[in-house]
């Protein structure tokens, strides 16, 4: 019998750990869902916390606490940017692999993290995003960037996320700019009569955010040609979409010996 990756997360009781912890238990045949991290909260059933029944599994208000006394394989982070950073140190001293759904990292933390992870041999993976479609949707649109490098790119999500532009969005423009050559868009005249109207500037295209009630988390991606257009969407109608993403990345962070940024590395 296989042995059960034991699971802790982060965050456990926002809206996308509350979802992480229901599919831990709908496949507890491969999961062990250990314990639950919460500031807040300590001592408390984790079932009880989030509305439901109990569950066996307590809530712990200190992250070396939690690792230290229960050891887990795997962290699932959902917490908060400005928090993920520290998490991330303190599970790398505890020898457990992050999976961690939280953007928001610079680009100098994300080099310090893959180098420490990649001296250490311990696999960690950061997802913009855990949706199998929105995957998709950067791979295509790279693809599309090849062949039509006038490109603009335009994010939705709920008004509680705390970073713009999302992770998604810059995740997609970084493999955009990887694809195509760099080209002057629009107007060499333009000018911008109300600041920040044409969005943010990312290697001579447009990041454009938007942030309503209502929304989940959303990405549309742009492109004009002569005569044409072609437009790449996604859209997360609730959280649930995210979760076949989480399976699969606590699996298969398992298996590695450094740092993955993005899932689009470990699908085929």
């Amino acid at each position: 019998m296989t042995q059960k990756i034991k699971v802790a997360i982060a965050g456990a009781k926002g809206r996308m750990g509350q979802e992480a912890v229901k599919m831990l238990l709908e496949h507890d045949d491969k999961f062990k869902f250990v314990v639950g991290i919460d500031s807040k909260l300590d001592g408390v059933d984790v079932g009880e916390a989030i509305g439901g029944k109990p569950i066996g599994v307590t809530f712990v208000n200190d992250m070396e606490k939690a690792l230290s006394i229960y050891k887990p394989d795997v962290l699932v982070d959902l917490t908060t940017p400005h928090t993920v950073y520290k998490h991330m140190d303190i599970a790398l001293a505890h020898g457990v692999r992050p999976v961690v759904g939280t953007t928001g990292l610079s680009p100098e933390q994300l080099a310090d993290l893959s180098r420490r992870y990649k001296e250490a041999e311990l696999g960690a993976i950061i997802a913009p995003n855990f949706a199998i479609g929105a995957i998709l949707l950067m791979k295509f649109s790279a693809m599309a960037a090849k062949y039509m490098p006038h490109v603009e790119i335009i994010e939705l999500h709920h008004d509680k996320k705390l970073d713009a532009p999302s992770g998604t969005a810059i995740k997609t423009a970084e493999l955009i700019t990887q694809a195509r050559e760099q080209v002057q868009q629009g107007h060499p005249d333009e000018k911008e009569t109300h600041a920040g109207a044409r969005g943010a500037e990312y290697d001579g295209f447009r990041i454009h955010s938007v942030r309503l009630p209502g929304l989940v988390a959303h990405q549309e991606v742009l492109f004009g040609a002569v005569g044409q257009t072609l437009s790449i969407r996604h859209d997360s109608i609730s959280r649930e979409s995210f979760m076949p993403g989480v399976n699969m990345a606590i699996k298969a962070v398992m298996n590695l010996d450094h740092l993955v940024y993005g899932l689009e590395n470990i699908i085929d």
